[in-house]
């Protein structure tokens, strides 16, 4: 069973906050030009007003239902919606979510056109290491989606191969954003709290945290 972080201290996360903006800076970003984009999976309902106490002010919510639950009793937070997309869900997120990172399948792309609008602003997820059976389209893909999107791509996602050791990351990072630049595309959800320092210093402009924040 995944741990739910439960009794959350402001205080606490509101100095992981300056320590991992801290971090960012470090790593050569000025962190005005990242956000921190709180991963709220595993925090319940009832905990997320301590988020706001803390200073945050965007979270991220994988589940459609949590979404929709965890948005409308807490609307004055920014909401992306950071999970699995499933083009059945496409509907119930859009009007909580005000961007949606892992778009990554021709059928959302089709449930985006006929219930979002121009404006609504989505993430392509980019499978960059080419892991089998990961989520993601294949880089050469991107063009094409670019093409048939109705809606607004803003920018691009990835999540790379699980490593213990941040530096590995390095070389996916810097593909993705290597990508949005041939493609003309301003921001890069990438990084979490394992390795979001070394994402910024590659060109996130999301980077999002769970554990790091909480504990």
């Amino acid at each position: 069973m995944p741990r739910q972080f439960t009794d959350l201290d402001a205080s606490r996360i509101r100095a992981n906050l300056d320590r991992i903006k801290s971090e960012i800076a470090d790593a050569g970003r000025d962190p005005a030009e990242v956000d921190i984009l709180a991963a709220v999976k595993y925090v319940p309902v009832d905990e997320i007003g301590t988020l706001a106490e803390a200073g945050l002010t965007l979270l991220g919510e994988n589940r459609a239902q949590e979404l929709e639950e965890k948005a409308s009793r807490f609307p004055d937070f920014r909401w992306h919606f950071i999970g699995q997309l499933q083009s059945r869900k496409v509907k119930s997120i859009l009007p909580h979510a005000t961007l949606i990172h892992s778009v990554a399948s021709e059928s959302a792309l089709r449930q985006l056109a006929t219930h979002g609008t121009p404006d609504t602003e989505i993430l392509l997820e980019v499978n960059v290491a080419g892991e089998e059976g990961k989520a993601g389209i294949a880089p050469e893909e991107i063009s094409r989606y670019l093409d048939e999107a109705a809606v607004n791509v803003v920018g691009l996602m990835t999540m790379p191969p699980f490593a213990e050791d941040p530096e590995t990351s390095r070389p996916h990072f810097a593909a993705l954003r290597e990508l949005a630049q041939a493609h003309g595309l301003e921001h890069l959800s990438m990084g979490t709290s394992q390795d979001f320092a070394v994402a910024a210093a590659e060109g996130a402009t999301i980077v999002r945290i769970g554990t790091s924040l909480y504990t």
